[in-house]
């Protein structure tokens, strides 16, 4: 008798969890034809595509609540979020558009959690993996501990009645009794404006005022404030005049926008934290001139010529430091350790790539022939000559090598706090792996950082203050460069300091002009013949403290104007790589990448690119030379 064919157990599959998030995603936002992706890419939410990362075979509970909690998240603002009431309130400064971000979806998420207990326990879950992975809950002190997401958990516990996760909690309770003491009034007003977005943007308005953070929205505010006065009456800060506003429409609720906002309206800003910010009307007027100005990522530049108008308030405390500096030995050989650890299967990746670009350097390098010479090789090209004139002395070819150009190569990494978490590790592998191909190649690389000591000002700062904040100062923040690699120090030597990159409360705000200007005037040092600059950013330069004082493009204007400088008048070749950003409207040389898994591929690249145009000049020069020399 036959036995049965035995039957193979049957693998794990994740369909059905797939099947269930799309379906639940669906039904939450409303959108049948909303498309669900899993991949190993970033999670993201672009129009009606919404992209979830690849649920691993062997899965815990833990892990399909955070799954589902992600799913969760981009459903609800999908369902609760209206981009056009968003853009209209979204605040002009960096930090306040960080915040606008952060507490939309907060609220977006409250209104599910509020409905739906099931949803709120997978948000719940969502959160804690995020912000465990961030290495929140090791954050000792307020200068590292990021403001928006810890109002965006104030506000998320105002919503909801929910507690802040473990892993945020200490950065939540750092900024706690600040928060709260400033605008705990009205944080208690955003409950009763939830589900209504236009009503709750212009409430977190005033949040953002009572945080001394009325720098951080420009005129158009108060121009959506006077086209909705008719919401506006149902604010409680204009209840007395709410039945007056709702019966005469926007013309007799602008008088009172323009009286409670005084004598700053007239100056061209919007309203000033009780007078301290007067002696700032003519930088308002500057702005007021350039209209559509703001330091957002995406606005085109101002037509204005860039001019060298930038100035510095103090650099008395500013700094260039090596990673040493900054961290003993022991230190940077642990961070080294989990940058090693956390990137085990990317490094597979970027080498191949550096690999390639190790193979085209030395294919430059490759010899080439001398023809027509007196002595050496018979050139058997030319028996017909030794035939016809045995005399002819020039029918001999010698090998010789290529007389490939000295070259140093600068890579300047942004580390800024928006490059946190996978960005700055990408970026530290593919540098870390990119010195060591280009170093075999005989190539020298000097690998460069640049942040601020503080976030929103330091020392200088305080020394502005303490002058009595005189108009116009330039900028106020203490720069913070750092040498991780000297072009002429060994790899092996320099290997652990890139691990500093992982350190937390290193990546604050970035001020990209001066530091170009800084990594370039170390190039324009260097002896070799050839100079390359390579900057890898993922942002236009924010520096909150700076542009509150200065024009809103301040800091904009001083990066192309630089640029322009490198690229017009420097023998220093400039390449930009924009992580998530277009630079393509800065440099002349860039790529823009999507995702920080691309990096490795668009370095290598555009290197590769680089020295295919040498190795082409070079081969057109001994052409020209060898028909010369026939000749």
């Amino acid at each position: 008798m036959r036995q049965p064919p035995s039957e193979k157990p049957k693998q794990p599959t994740t369909e059905p969890l797939k099947q269930a998030v799309a379906g639940a995603m669906r039904a939450i936002a409303g959108e049948p034809e909303l498309e669900v992706l899993f991949s190993s890419d970033r999670p993201s939410l672009i129009g009606n595509t919404a992209r979830l990362p690849e649920p691993p075979r062997r899965l815990s509970a833990a892990e399909i609540a955070v799954t589902r909690g992600l799913g969760d998240s981009m459903a609800l603002k999908l369902a609760c979020h209206d981009e056009a009431i968003h853009r209209k309130f979204m605040p002009h400064g960096q930090m306040g558009r960080e915040i606008f971000e952060a507490v939309e979806q907060a609220r977006c998420d409250a209104v599910g959690a509020n409905r739906m207990p099931g949803v709120a326990s997978n948000l719940d879950a969502m959160l804690q993996e995020r912000y465990a992975k961030a290495g929140f809950a090791e954050v000792t002190d307020r200068s590292d501990a990021p403001l928006q997401d810890a109002l965006a958990m104030i506000v998320r516990e105002r919503l909801t009645g929910r507690r802040p996760p473990i892993a945020v909690s200490r950065v939540v309770d750092l900024w706690r009794e600040w928060i709260e003491d400033k605008a705990g009034a009205d944080l208690d007003r955003l409950a009763s404006r939830l589900e209504d977005q236009s009503a709750f943007a212009k409430e977190l308005k005033h949040v953002l005022t009572a945080l001394d953070m009325e720098d951080e929205f420009g005129g158009d505010m108060d121009e959506d404030q006077e086209e909705g006065d008719d919401e506006e009456g149902r604010n409680e800060r204009a209840e007395t005049s709410a039945e007056g506003e709702e019966e005469g429409g926007e013309e007799e609720g602008a008088p009172q926008e323009m009286e409670s906002s005084g004598e700053e309206q007239e100056a061209g800003e919007t309203e000033a934290l009780d007078g301290d910010f007067q002696d700032m009307d003519d930088t308002a007027d500057m702005e007021a001139e350039e209209p559509g100005e703001s330091p957002r990522r995406d606005l085109p530049f101002s037509n204005q010529p860039p001019g060298p108008d930038y100035k510095v308030y103090t650099r008395s405390f500013d700094e260039v430091v090596t990673a040493e500096d900054l961290c003993d030995q022991a230190e940077l050989d642990r961070l080294r350790g989990y940058l090693d650890k956390q990137l085990a299967n990317l490094q597979g990746a970027v080498a191949r790539l550096a690999n390639r670009l190790q193979r085209k350097l030395l294919a430059q390098q490759n010899r080439s022939w001398n023809f027509d010479l007196e002595e050496g090789l018979l050139d058997t090209a030319r028996l017909t000559r030794v035939v016809t004139d045995p005399m002819q002395p020039l029918a001999f070819k010698q090998e010789s090598d290529i007389n490939f150009r000295d070259t140093v190569v600068t890579l300047l990494l942004d580390n800024s706090g928006s490059m946190r978490g996978r960005p700055i590790t990408v970026a530290a592998t593919c540098a870390d792996i990119l010195a060591r191909t280009l170093e075999r190649c005989g190539v020298k690389v000097e690998i460069l950082g640049f942040t601020t000591r503080a976030w929103k000002g330091g020392q200088a700062r305080e020394a502005w203050l303490a002058a009595g904040k005189p108009a116009q100062p330039g900028r106020l923040n203490d720069l913070r460069h750092i040498v991780y690699k000297a072009a002429d120090a060994p790899w092996r030597r320099a290997r652990r300091n890139l691990g500093l990159m992982m350190r937390e409360g290193l990546l604050k705000e970035n001020i990209d002009g001066e530091a170009l200007d800084w990594a370039h005037h170390r190039l324009l040092a260097r002896p070799e013949q050839r100079k390359i600059l390579m900057m890898i950013s993922d942002g236009a330069p924010v520096d909150d403290c700076t542009l509150s004082v200065n024009p809103g493009n301040y800091l904009e204007r001083h990066l192309r104007w630089v640029i322009e400088e490198i690229e017009t008048r420097s023998p220093v070749e400039l390449i930009a790589i924009g992580i998530g950003h277009d630079v393509t409207r800065y440099y002349r040389r860039a790529v823009t990448i999507v995702d920080a898994e691309e990096l490795a591929g668009a370095m290598t690249n555009q290197l590769a690119d680089l020295f295919d145009e040498e190795a082409m000049q070079a081969s057109h020069a001994r052409r020209g030379r060898m028909h010369a020399g026939r000749r």
